[in-house]
């Protein structure tokens, strides 16, 4: 009885791993090799992200308005922008709040801001809109042209389609690269299991002679590949964190011009992550080598 223990499984997995520790430093390492580059491409993409939304160059419009407008035509234009289909986000900008901004971004000249206050404030009421599809924008953009009491639309199109050129081109390259190495990580975990059930094959053939059922025979080959996935997720983790936080101290302390998340804020993310991708994979190759190699 004690055999159905948990601890009997683990234990035959970890004996069978270190039977065949050559196969299972390869398959850990290749598997950790490509867990660190998938992080890697994604908290790139994040911290894209995170300059292009700062600069405002993501999907933001900016739109003008005619300064002879009232109040009720600037709310029938807040209205006719929030109904419109490609429009996410709705921000108003008054010509007042325009002004502080002004006054705030160049603080030592504050005085001369003061000849423009109240009625001789020169800045037009304002929105600042942002779409959901790139595909639209021009639509949208001649849209926004079209509605009365709109004096002008600025959008820089050509810039916002050539970063999301960037982003889709990048994605498309890293994720061929991720599968070909999550392929070559399923591979080498399909034949680290295909050894382990040829080095056990005698006592797998007496299991079934006194009536083992499958499960009882399977169960120490799929935690072998979960145990694989998982170190490979912690070594992948701590190689992340090793180079990220290396980039991070010159991107803040040398290049301040740019923004990056800190580690400190989503090691959790990346570590469930890790471990979750890892763990998955290394059971998906034990369970395709079983069903390749051990017959019913």
């Amino acid at each position: 009885m004690s055999r159905y223990n948990p601890f009997y499984f683990l234990g035959q997995a970890f004996k069978s791993l270190w039977r065949n520790s050559v196969m299972t430093i390869a398959s850990i390492l290749i598997l950790a090799s490509c867990l660190v580059v998938l992080g890697s491409f994604a908290l790139l993409v994040a911290d894209i992200n995170l300059n292009l939304g700062e600069m405002g160059l993501m999907n933001e419009i900016a739109i003008y308005l005619n300064t002879d407008l009232n109040d009720e035509q600037i709310e029938e234009i807040d209205r006719t922008l929030r109904s419109m289909d490609n429009v996410d986000t709705v921000t108003f900008i008054s010509k007042e709040e325009g002004l502080e901004e002004m006054r705030q971004d160049y603080a030592e000249y504050s005085d001369l801001f003061v000849i423009a206050e109240g009625e001789a404030n020169p800045l037009p009421d304002m929105y600042y809109i942002t779409y959901k599809d790139i595909a639209k924008a021009t639509t949208l953009e001649y849209q926004l042209s079209e509605i009365e009491g709109i004096s002008k639309v600025i959008f820089r199109l050509d810039l916002a389609m050539q970063i999301d050129s960037f982003k889709s081109g990048m994605t498309l390259v890293f994720t061929w690269f991720l599968v070909l190495l999550f392929v070559v990580s399923i591979f080498v975990i399909i034949n680290t299991i295909k050894i382990a059930v040829h080095s056990r094959r005698n006592e797998i053939n007496v299991m079934r002679y006194i009536g083992a059922t499958r499960t009882f025979i399977v169960t120490p080959f799929i935690l072998e590949g979960a145990i694989i996935g998982l170190f490979s997720g912690a070594i992948a983790y701590f190689v992340e964190w090793y180079l990220y936080t290396y980039i991070e101290q010159i991107v803040v302390s040398e290049i301040r011009m740019l923004e990056v998340y800190l580690f400190s804020d989503v090691w959790q993310y990346v570590l469930a992550g890790f471990l979750l991708i890892g763990t998955v994979t290394g059971a998906i190759g034990s369970s395709i080598s079983l069903r390749r190699n051990l017959n019913a």
